[in-house]
């Protein structure tokens, strides 16, 4: 078998607005289990890099540790990385964001990279609101340890072997949602349809924008018996609608089915068009609440957009930070002297 990708593309392929093709936005081959999830996921984050024209050099993709910290190196081979260690991604994706807000950051975990050992990172960087997009590809196992049960894990569920799972799961949606991020959905890593427009929506989020996909475990968790396999989220997904992204743009024209009754203005401007459940507004944090609630207690996977604030503030708003990369400040704005500190130094007294 050969690992080495191909150099020729065709002489006429597609470039988007800013004149790059879907190739800019590759990485390297995919060593993941053949049919795994996580790959989905890869090609989800390329095409809608891709399709929003997005330069790949503005964009700091950030992992942790797990199958799902490693796909990275799978997506956008042209952007700055950096592969943290385990549940340790939101402090390193903070303090890059802080030394230089004008990069797109994304960060890429697992259920076990933020539901156990990274729990704890996971709950502050959602409730400051931290201007990224956080995935989790959330196979309900430790692919990378012989498929023991994660955090995220269903009462009851069995992985290939193994007894039922006996614990209480953690569902990042409700825990993100009930710790004030401004963005929550929930998707399928069998279902691009739905799941591209969700990662476009995040990515022009002002504010923390968490994506929680159901993404298999081909290896562990492929059986009948596991919540999070293919068959039963297969069986028991439903979505909140049928959702669709449209970026702004000098002018957009562009003819949507009946049905897409919900329109949401972004803080920056971006709109999402959203067919909603009679039962869910998506503009309200308990309505998401007790949607997820109500369709657990029915054993089934909602998906979609779940809740999104349209006014939302970063945390360098909130901070009040400076507009410019730290690395490009200079010493006078660094130093600004003893009178500048003795003024800080009164106003803490």
């Amino acid at each position: 078998m050969s690992y080495i990708r191909p150099s020729f593309r065709h002489p006429d392929a597609q470039a988007n607005a800013k004149g790059f093709t879907r190739e800019d936005y590759e990485g390297a081959l995919s060593t993941l289990c053949s049919g795994c999830g996580h790959d989905s996921v890869s090609s989800a984050i390329i095409q809608s890099t891709f399709e929003l024209s997005i330069e790949p050099h503005r964009v700091a993709k950030i992992s942790g540790i797990g199958c799902s910290s490693k796909t990275p190196t799978y997506f956008l081979g042209k952007s700055h990385g950096f592969n943290s260690v385990h549940g340790r991604m939101p402090s390193v994706a903070t303090g890059a964001n802080m030394a230089n807000r004008d990069l797109l950051y994304v960060g890429v975990s697992g259920d076990g990279d933020s539901a156990s050992i990274g729990l704890g990172q996971f709950g502050h960087i959602a409730r400051r609101n931290l201007n990224m997009s956080y995935i989790v590809e959330n196979n309900g196992c430790y692919g990378l340890t012989k498929g023991q049960d994660s955090a995220t894990t269903d009462i009851g569920s069995k992985s290939k072997k193994g007894d039922p799972n006996p614990y209480e799961p953690i569902d990042l949606c409700a825990m993100a949602l009930q710790l004030g991020a401004t963005f929550v959905a929930r998707s399928f890593s069998g279902d691009k349809e739905q799941l591209v427009p969700l990662i476009k929506a995040a990515m022009s989020h002002n504010g923390f924008a968490f994506i929680d996909v159901i993404s298999p475990c081909v290896t562990f968790n492929n059986t009948a018996a596991s919540s999070k396999g293919y068959e039963f989220v297969r069986d028991h997904m439903q979505a909140t609608g049928k959702i669709d992204f449209v970026p702004v743009r000098s002018e957009i024209t562009a003819n949507y089915p009946a049905g897409f009754s919900e329109e949401i203005t972004l803080h920056d401007g971006s709109v999402i068009h959203l067919y909603k459940d009679d039962k869910l507004d998506c503009t309200d944090r308990n309505s998401a609440m007790n949607a997820i609630a109500e369709f657990n207690d029915k054993g089934q996977v909602l998906t979609g957009l779940l809740y999104v604030d349209p006014d939302s503030s970063d945390f360098h708003k909130i901070q009040q930070t400076v507009s410019q990369p730290l690395s490009s400040l200079n010493e006078s704005d660094l130093c600004p002297g003893a009178r500048a500190l003795g003024a800080i130094n009164a106003s803490l007294r």
